[in-house]
């Protein structure tokens, strides 16, 4: 069995993205090999990794509780990251930072918000404000609206 600080998912000897009925196999197969009533492990021993398994289940099995699960181990791959490449450049000021993985913008285009549609409303709005603006100012003076460019032949 792994150590106690191994994640769920190395607990029941699956890949993070495993379906339900995998998860299912699985801790079917680990409990009759661990069960304190199967096994030949002593009986502590048997008992506090079968509990240990039966966490892993419940909280895999559920999947509000599994999202939670996952973001936490997300975050502490980052943390990990981050502490490793802050300790990398402690060690070796000259070299950049390397970028970590998973952080900046999220690459998945989303719908605009109200607020956002409203901001570009009002963009628009004063775009067409000012260009009316200038074109009526323009033909209140008398100014001519189009001009020939000085190479274009008389007609």
């Amino acid at each position: 069995m792994p150590p106690t600080g191994a994640s769920h998912y190395q607990l029941l000897q699956l890949p993070i993205g495993a379906s339900a009925q995998e998860l299912r196999q699985a801790f079917r197969r680990l409990s009759k090999q661990v069960h304190p009533d199967t096994t030949s492990l002593p009986a502590a021993e048997a008992e506090q990794a079968f509990q240990r398994l039966q966490q892993a289940y419940a909280v895999l099995s559920d999947p509000e509780a599994r999202r939670r699960y996952d973001a936490q181990l997300r975050l502490a791959a980052l943390a990990a990251a981050a502490a490793a490449s802050s300790r990398a450049a402690a060690v070796d000021t000259r070299a950049p930072a390397a970028p970590v993985a998973g952080c900046g913008p999220d690459p998945v285009r989303r719908a605009l918000s109200g607020g956002e549609w409203l901001a570009l409303l009002l963009l628009a709005l004063a775009l067409v404000f000012s260009l009316v603006l200038g074109v009526g100012l323009a033909w209140a003076r008398g100014a001519a609206l189009t001009q020939w460019p000085s190479w274009w032949p008389p007609a």
